[in-house]
């Protein structure tokens, strides 16, 4: 089981960028879906980004909210997965948690499924959170 640590958030202004890093030990994270996630009290978890393991799964998936703003890489060699978060609205203003599932698991076949809300659960291995306020 991975452990994860997110770092990376912050204030920002609307319409300012932000790097967050989930860097994992304990393991390799080669071979697991890792999904950003992020939660606002009172409101469900919401998937945002997920990236499979090797390309068999597709493409990285975003959510409606953030394509084309947002973008999830991996760094195997680093163990770490980043979310570059541009154009930042204060509609974004959340705790932002990274999740690791090993694959194959039974929901997660593909990116946009890594990234159902529901399917947070799944999920064996989450950090801490880092908060991300996007305000002036």
């Amino acid at each position: 089981q991975l452990q994860l640590v997110e770092s990376g958030g912050g204030l920002v202004q609307p319409g300012g960028s932000l790097r967050l890093s989930c860097t994992a030990s304990g393991s390799t994270m080669d071979g697991y879906a890792i999904g950003w996630f992020r939660q606002v009290p009172g409101m469900e978890r919401e998937g945002i980004a997920c990236i499979g393991s090797d390309g068999s799964d597709g493409m990285p998936y975003y959510a409606d909210s953030v394509k084309g703003r947002f973008t999830i890489s991996r760094d195997n060699t680093r163990n770490t997965v980043y979310l570059q978060m541009n154009s930042l609205k204060p509609e974004d203003t959340a705790v932002y948690l990274c999740g690791a599932e090993a694959l194959p698991d039974g929901p997660l076949t593909t990116t946009e499924a890594m990234c159902i809300s529901s399917n947070h659960y799944t999920y064996d291995s989450w950090g801490q959170g880092t908060q991300v306020t996007v305000s002036s």
